[in-house]
Parts: structure tokens; sequence; C-alpha cells
């Protein structure tokens, strides 16, 4: 029987998150709808560390490879968005004369 103010998971081992991955892989995420200049780059540094981190023991590596992933996504989605925007001469909302 546990004692008065102890805790009975006292003696079980908690997993590690490895938490650059989860910033990196929720800078990805929110990064392919809003500021996908600013977030993908920073996706894929906290996924870079992340997973420098995870190969050290800390694991999530598989979070941090999908947030390298996603911030090249979103660093080709800007790219992508800012030629459309030129090749349309930057004023494809006015239709005027």
């Amino acid at each position: 029987m546990a004692g008065y103010g102890t805790s009975g998971t006292h003696g079980q081992a908690r997993s590690a998150t490895n938490g650059l991955a989860i910033a990196g892989l929720v800078c990805g995420i929110v990064g392919i709808f809003f500021a996908n200049i600013i977030l993908g780059p920073l996706a894929i540094i906290f996924g870079a560390v992340g997973l420098r981190q995870a190969k050290a023991g800390k694991g999530g590596s598989g979070m941090a490879k999908a947030s390298i992933v996603l911030g090249i996504i979103d660093v080709v989605l800007f790219i992508v968005l800012v030629a459309i925007a030129s090749s349309n001469g930057g004023m494809s909302w006015y239709v005027g004369g």
C-alpha cells in the first residue's frame, strides 16, 4: 500500500519526448497555412536539431524527419506562390481596366 502523499507510479520509467521534434512538426504543419516563409525554415532547423537529439537516444526521430519534410514543403510552397503572383503582375486581384 502506498503511503500518504506518494504516487503509485514512482517505479515506472517515463518515455522521453523530443521537444524540438514536436516544435518542428507544429511549425511545419502550421506553416502550410500561415507564414510559411518563417515557419518553414524554423521547422527545418528544429527538425535537424531534434533528429540529432533522437540519434543521441532521446527518441522522436520520425517526428523530426516529418518536420524537415514539412519545412521543405513550406519553403517550396512559398516559392511557388511568389512565382504565381509575379507571373500575374502581382495584381491578380485587380480586374478593372
